[in-house]
């Protein structure tokens, strides 16, 4: 009987071993690098737009200096928001003074199951951008190409680095910049990319906003457990 009990209760704390590998497994770290900023080749990832498409007058551009003396390099995002449009434009659009950076296709997703938050290290202008997060359309009708996306503000305080962390919670389901008033949840296993953009109205209360330059640096975006 003993011996009985002895390998009954080996088999218990084999059991307890593996059930605790298994959940160890299954959580991912506490954070995860989705883009960086540091080389010319991180922003062939990247694609600009704005409202010029459209018979806006906005412009943007998105490089990464040469500093010559050795440290870290990271992404400039900058131009100038307009609320001009091209005389004899085609387009009527309702709006105009905005630009943005979206990361361009690739295959399969970003997987952020098991992550709360997205993090971007900025250094800005005082003005409020927008992050956005692209998932795979499931709310759409299959005749709709749209990627579902949902946004939040970040504001990026001027001439000081920021580690903004936005909680995947705050991010609404939009289309085509408008809240869409509607219950649903984000799928954070299928998202497709992100974006980084910036309107000349609109932001956070005390944010710079208005027509001009706009300016902000950008290191990396993560994804983050939260404590």
């Amino acid at each position: 009987m003993s011996r009985f009990r002895s390998l009954l209760q080996a088999s218990v704390n084999a059991t307890k071993k593996a059930l605790t590998w298994n959940v160890e497994e299954w959580v991912p770290p506490a954070e995860k690098h989705i883009f960086k900023f540091n080389s010319k080749e991180d922003l062939k990832k990247w694609h600009l737009y704005s409202d010029s498409e459209y018979g806006g007058l906005s412009s943007a551009s998105l490089e990464i200096p040469d500093k010559g003396d050795g440290s870290d390099c990271t992404g400039i995002f900058s131009g100038n928001l307009s609320l001009d449009l091209s005389e004899g434009s085609k387009w009527n659009i309702s709006r105009s003074g905005f630009c943005g950076m979206r990361s361009k296709k690739f295959d399969g997703f970003i997987d952020l199951d098991g992550y709360d938050a997205i993090a971007l290290r900025l250094r800005g202008d005082g003005r409020c951008y927008i992050s956005t997060i692209y998932t795979e359309n499931w709310v759409n009708s299959p005749g709709q190409s749209e990627d579902n996306s949902w946004q939040a503000f970040v504001f990026a305080p001027k001439d000081s680095w920021y580690t903004a962390k936005i909680p995947l919670a705050r991010y609404l389901p939009t289309w085509r910049g408008n809240v869409i008033d509607v219950e649903m949840e984000m799928n954070p296993g299928r998202v497709l990319g992100m974006s980084l953009s910036v309107n000349a109205e609109g932001g956070a209360v005390g944010a710079k906003s208005g027509a001009g330059d706009f300016r902000v640096e950008i290191d990396w975006i993560k994804a983050l457990r939260l404590p």
